[in-house]
């Protein structure tokens, strides 16, 4: 199969011709020239992805941003924002949090263009199953930059169709709810216009992995129920794993860290991962329109990379790796999630090396290993070399997911198998026997427990927490606090990141959210 590349498109996203000047750029199509071919609306949702790959997405300050919020995650950098963003400190003029919000409306603003105007293409240009498949992708893409908006700002405009002229460029902050029910009817539309897979589609994506699917929309779609406590929908759309057509579809990979790696991408175990690639192209993919000539790299792992291997911006903290220590697995062993999460010096594992040489620090020092180099053959991490796809859902977080849905649900025996398939690829015991018959509360706890474990560092944790209500549970406060020093200056609103200043002063339309 061939993997899906983000940067084989020439086209400009598209504007109306300003009449002042009544003249057209021949290298940038407009949208009164472009919208004629089938070609044009397969280029056009390419360029929807390509704004994945931008430093305010998955590239580099979306996945940062988020980690270093959460109690498994700190800033250590020289750069203010990373840790001030951890410490849930960081002003409303950071540039790391003006990228996010310009690039996930980047996502919004393409996606937009795709479904109003594939939307609109006779019958007689694209054929209804190519069209349905195309605007499938852009409905997943719109629904998933604003989950990623809801829960990095909580209320944010929501814009749904192309702006038709300048009052339409200052739009005002919606409401929660609006904001999520058009999640959930964005990942919904998804779900029932995308093919399980493209294998067998006829058309240019035929065979392509990391296009959004059937399962991408539905894991999505019952993610973001779970995000909103709606436990019976969320379960209803997990139990569709367990049906045709997406049945036997999805699986756990025996080894846990063939999800973080160059290598085994688009497996059998994800749902949909943003993609990258350490080789091709000579422009920048930082930000702005893509090129032929776009390059399609990730700069998480210089990020992530420990001292004098990549800039080290960012640490586990000592309780995440006391946690994966909690529980032996069934040959005595550490959890094997561990070492492929926390790169540190672990001579009972056999794993006393990093980046292939003898371990360089002091022995009680640990770093980030997932979503790294450290151990795949090279000696460190190199600047704009990065090629290890994001992984945006896994097979696992539908086990886990479906599994606290149905506790939520007073059906807590049912939680049991599917957290142990989880279980049981880290090799730890069965659930049933070291903890039988667990009430509600019991599993809550314990599936708590098993999240922090697979998801560390994965952009998950915080939002985990504030769904959770933890921050304002005086105890579970408490909990944090003594976890991550970073929440002992957590004021109520700033688990989320800020408004853009910026923004705030070119919309007057646009309210401040709680972390402003």
């Amino acid at each position: 199969m061939k993997n899906f590349k983000y940067y084989i498109i020439g086209l400009a996203f598209l504007t109306a011709c300003d009449k002042k000047l009544d003249l057209v750029n021949p290298n940038g199509p407009t949208a009164a020239s472009y919208w004629k071919t089938k070609d044009q609306a397969f280029a056009a949702i390419t360029g929807v992805y390509n704004a994945l790959i931008t430093d305010g997405t998955y590239q580099r300050s979306f996945p940062g941003l988020t980690d270093s919020r959460g109690d498994d995650f700190r800033g250590d950098s020289p750069w203010p924002d990373l840790e001030q963003t951890g410490k849930f400190i960081i002003p409303n003029n950071s540039a790391p949090v003006q990228w996010i919000w310009r690039d996930l409306y980047m996502v919004v603003y393409r996606a937009n263009q795709v479904i109003a105007n594939v939307g609109a293409m006779d019958a007689s240009v694209i054929d209804e199953t190519s069209k349905s498949r195309v605007l499938g992708q852009a409905y997943f893409l719109r629904g998933l930059a604003y989950y990623n908006l809801a829960t990095t700002f909580k209320e944010v405009p929501l814009i749904t169709t192309p702006p038709k002229d300048q009052n339409d460029y200052f739009p005002a902050t919606a409401t929660e709810d609006a904001i999520w029910s058009q999640i959930f009817s964005d990942f919904g539309t998804a779900a029932s216009m995308l093919p399980v897979s493209y294998d067998a589609v006829d058309g240019p994506d035929r065979g392509q992995k990391g296009r959004a699917t059937k399962g991408a929309a539905t894991g999505m779609l019952g993610k973001s129920y779970l995000y909103r406590k709606d436990w019976q929908k969320a379960a209803n759309e997990f139990a569709k794993f367990f049906v045709a057509p997406l049945q036997g579809v999805y699986s756990l990979m025996p080894n846990y860290r063939d999800n973080f790696r160059d290598v085994n991408e688009n497996n059998a175990e994800s749902l949909f991962e943003v993609q990258f690639s350490a080789s091709g192209g000579s422009v920048p993919n930082w930000t702005g329109e893509p090129t032929a000539n776009w390059r399609q790299f990730s700069a998480v792992s210089i990020t992530y990379g420990m001292d004098g291997k990549g800039f080290s911006d960012y640490l586990p903290t000592r309780w995440i790796y006391d946690e994966f220590k909690l529980e032996k697995t069934v040959d005595n062993k550490s959890d094997p999630r561990l070492l492929a999460t926390i790169a540190s010096y672990e001579p009972a594992d056999n794993s006393t090396m990093a980046y292939g040489v003898n371990w360089p620090h002091p022995l009680d020092r640990i770093y980030p290993r997932k979503y790294t180099y450290d151990g795949l053959g090279v000696p460190f991490e190199t600047f704009e070399g990065g090629g290890i796809n994001y992984r945006v859902l896994r097979y696992a977080d539908i086990l886990l997911m479906y599994a606290e849905a149905l506790n939520e649900l007073n059906r807590t025996s049912e939680a049991y198998p599917l957290i142990q398939t989880v279980r049981d690829r880290a090799k730890l015991p069965n659930l049933a026997t070291v903890k039988p018959g667990m009430n509600r509360d019991q599993m809550r706890e314990q599936i708590f427990h098993e999240r922090a474990l697979e998801f560390s560092i994965e952009g998950q944790r915080i939002n985990d927490i504030i769904r959770w209500g933890w921050l304002y549970n005086p105890t579970k406060l408490a909990m944090l606090k003594a976890r991550d020093t970073d929440f002992n200056t957590w004021t109520p609103g700033n688990e989320y990141l800020p408004i853009p200043e910026s923004e705030l002063a070119a919309n007057k339309n646009l309210s401040r959210n709680p972390a402003n």
